[in-house]
C-alpha cells in the first residue's frame, strides 16, 4: 500500500528525529527506536530514572539489609516512589514520618533519605543513641553548607522551591538566621525582605531552571541590598528538564513516569505538557492506557529521578509492542 502524504510527513520527522539524535551537542542522547515500516518511533530519555543521589539512597537501605541491620528505619519515605518503599516495608523498613515518632525510638539504624533533613533530626538521632547513616545527596548536602555559612556571615537567605517539600524543610534546618521561601511567581512579586541585610538566593535542587532564573530576575528588579544569586539546581535535574522538553517538542504523545509526590516528576510533566498537549502522567504500569499510544507518529518518555528502572522499561515494551502491533 503506497504511502498516504501522512505517512510522506510523519517518515520524515523521525528522519529528523534520527538526526537530531546523531548530533554531537543535541540534548536527545537516549535511546530510539524506529517501527519497521518506519512510521513509528519512541524515543526513551537516557535521563529517565534514578539519579546518583536517589540510587545512593536506595542502595544504602538495601545494604542495610543484606548486612542483617535491625530494625531499620527511613526518615520519612527513602524516595517518592510507592513500589520501592512497598517492597521496603516488604522487608521490614519502617518509615518514621515526624519528629515525635523519631523521639520515641530508643534503638535501631535511622537512615536520612537523599532530601537530607535539618540539623534538629540529627540532634534528637544522637540524643537517642540511635545509630545513624546519612544518605543526603552531597548536592543537597552542599545547600545545607551553604545557608549555614551565609546565615553566619550576615546573609538573609531565600529559598526557590516548594516550602512543603522535604528537601526545602531541611534546607530551612540549617538556616543560621533569617529564612524565606518562594514558591511561585507571585511570591517572587510580593516578596519583601524581613531584615537589611544582603540576600543570599537558593533553590530547591528539582526546580524548575526556567522559572528559577525568573524568580531570580523578579526579585532582582526589586533592587535590595547586595543579592548572592547561587544556581543550586542539580546538573541531573537541568539534563532532565532539557532533555524532556526537546524530545516533548517533536513527539505526538508524551508519558511521564513516576510517583505522584515526586516534585521533579510533576515539574517534568508542567514542562512536557506546555511542548506536548497529548503528555500523560504514568504512576504505575496499571496506569498506562495503552489506547493513548498512536499507531503512526512519534511516542517520548521521561521520568523522574525516584522511578525505578523496571517501570520504565516496562512502559517502553509495551509501547514498543503496540506501535509494532499497528504499524
Amino acid at each position: 500500500m503506497p504511502d498516504t502524504a501522512g505517512d510522506t510527513r510523519i517518515r520524515e520527522r523521525i528522519e529528523e528525529l534520527k538526526r537530531s539524535c546523531a548530533e554531537k551537542d543535541t540534548a536527545l542522547k537516549g535511546d530510539l527506536w524506529v517501527s519497521g515500516n518506519g512510521t513509528g518511533a519512541l524515543y526513551k530519555a537516557k535521563s529517565a530514572g534514578f539519579c546518583f543521589g536517589v540510587r545512593r539512597a536506595v542502595d544504602t537501605v538495601y545494604e542495610q539489609i543484606s548486612s542483617g541491620a535491625s530494625p531499620i528505619y527511613t526518615y520519612g519515605p527513602i524516595i517518592h516512589n510507592e513500589l520501592v518503599v512497598r517492597d521496603l516495608e516488604e522487608k521490614k523498613v519502617r518509615v518514621i514520618n515526624s519528629e515525635d515518632e523519631l523521639r520515641n525510638l530508643r534503638e535501631g539504624t535511622v537512615i536520612i533519605r537523599s532530601h537530607g533533613v535539618g540539623r534538629k533530626i540529627y540532634s534528637i538521632i544522637e540524643e537517642n543513641g540511635l545509630r545513624v547513616i546519612d544518605a543526603t545527596c552531597p548536592y543537597v548536602r552542599k545547600i545545607h553548607r551553604i545557608v549555614e555559612e551565609r546565615g553566619r556571615n550576615g546573609y538573609e537567605v531565600v529559598i526557590i522551591g516548594s516550602a512543603s517539600h522535604p528537601e526545602v524543610e531541611g534546607i530551612r534546618g540549617w538556616a543560621a538566621g533569617e529564612v524565606s521561601v518562594v514558591e511561585d511567581e507571585q511570591d517572587a512579586v510580593s516578596y519583601a525582605p524581613l531584615t537589611g541585610k544582603p540576600l543570599c538566593i537558593v533553590s530547591q535542587t528539582t526546580f524548575n531552571l526556567k522559572k528559577f532564573h525568573k524568580f531570580v530576575e523578579i526579585i532582582g528588579a526589586l533592587r535590595y541590598h547586595e543579592t548572592a544569586v547561587l544556581n543550586t539546581i542539580c546538573n541531573a535535574t537541568e539534563e532532565r528538564q532539557t532533555e524532556a522538553r526537546s524530545i516533548a517538542r517533536l513527539a505526538d504523545v508524551m508519558f511521564v513516569i513516576g510517583g505522584k509526590h515526586s516534585s521533579n516528576t510533576q515539574k517534568l510533566y508542567e514542562i512536557c505538557r506546555k511542548e506536548c498537549e497529548n503528555t500523560f502522567f504514568v504512576q504505575a504500569f496499571d496506569d498506562l492506557n495503552l489506547r493513548l499510544v498512536p499507531f503512526r507518529g512519534i511516542v517520548g518518555i521521561s521520568a523522574g529521578a525516584s522511578t525505578p528502572n523496571i517501570l520504565i522499561e516496562e512502559v517502553s515494551n509495551q509501547c514498543r509492542k503496540k506501535i509494532s502491533e499497528r504499524c
